[in-house]
């Protein structure tokens, strides 16, 4: 056959994901797409655990296997347990999807160690930690790592300094990983912006519309899209592909 065909070449069967914050907002979106092409998905949460519930019976809706698995990732002990958890019920992992994270406003005046801590320990520390705990596993599949940046890691939000602080280290962490794991390894960063969400206030869709050159918002189908792409893309490594509808131009 010649090497540039490739046969079922989108399908993700036999393959496992495990997408962080996979329970809520883009990361349920991004863990049911994965499920919709073939992989059977570990839903890590910290505290939703009836949403996570949930979309796991989604994915079984779709013919594949939804693992739910609860931990704090702001412990690095939690992190070895989800992982090892994974090579438990599954014995291989493909995919790291870093997805969750949080949004905290802080301003120069008004920011404390507390809210810094936990910004950098949920946005940057954590999925450090759980790209070094996949490792081993993904060097095994030839995986690929997936990590959240936003374009906060791009434009400096004064009113979100340690966010944009995290997620600016997130776009080198995902440089510096992609040096480290190569060549078995892939990790590319997605960093969207301007993306609404069912249940967000309408006057940030319009105002998103408003600074986005396409005159539109994102939706998690457009984010969800791009990870497919990451996941395919295997001559695509330490890049970060910005989705905000040229909002940083």
């Amino acid at each position: 056959m010649p090497e540039s065909v490739h046969p079922d070449t989108d399908s993700l069967a036999g393959r496992v994901a495990l997408v962080t914050g996979g329970a809520k907002r883009i990361g349920r979106a991004v863990a049911l797409r994965l499920a919709g092409e073939g992989a059977d998905v570990v839903i890590h949460y910290n505290r939703s655990k009836s949403e996570a519930e949930d979309a796991a019976a989604e994915i079984a809706k779709l013919g594949r296997k939804g693992v739910v698995l609860q931990a704090d990732l702001c412990s690095v002990q939690e992190i070895k347990r989800l992982f090892q958890q994974t090579a438990e019920r599954f014995g291989r992992l493909d995919i790291l999807v870093n997805s969750a994270a949080n949004f905290l406003p802080a301003r120069l005046d008004d920011a404390t160690e507390k809210i810094w801590d936990t910004v950098l320990d949920t946005n940057l520390k954590a999925p450090f930690f759980c790209a070094q705990a996949a490792a081993p596993l993904l060097k095994k599949s030839g995986g690929v790592i997936i990590n959240f940046a936003d374009i906060g890691g791009i434009l400096p939000w004064t009113g979100y300094i340690p966010h944009c602080a995290s997620k600016a280290g997130m776009i080198m962490l995902t440089k510096c990983l992609a040096k480290a794991l190569a060549p078995e390894v892939r990790v590319n960063a997605i960093a969207p912006g301007t993306i609404t969400m069912s249940g967000d206030p309408s006057e940030w869709e319009a105002d998103f519309i408003r600074r986005a050159p396409l005159h539109r918002a994102g939706t998690t189908e457009d984010v969800a899209d791009a990870v497919s792409y990451l996941v395919h893309a295997k001559f695509v490594t330490g890049q970060v592909l910005v989705l905000d509808g040229g909002r940083t131009l």
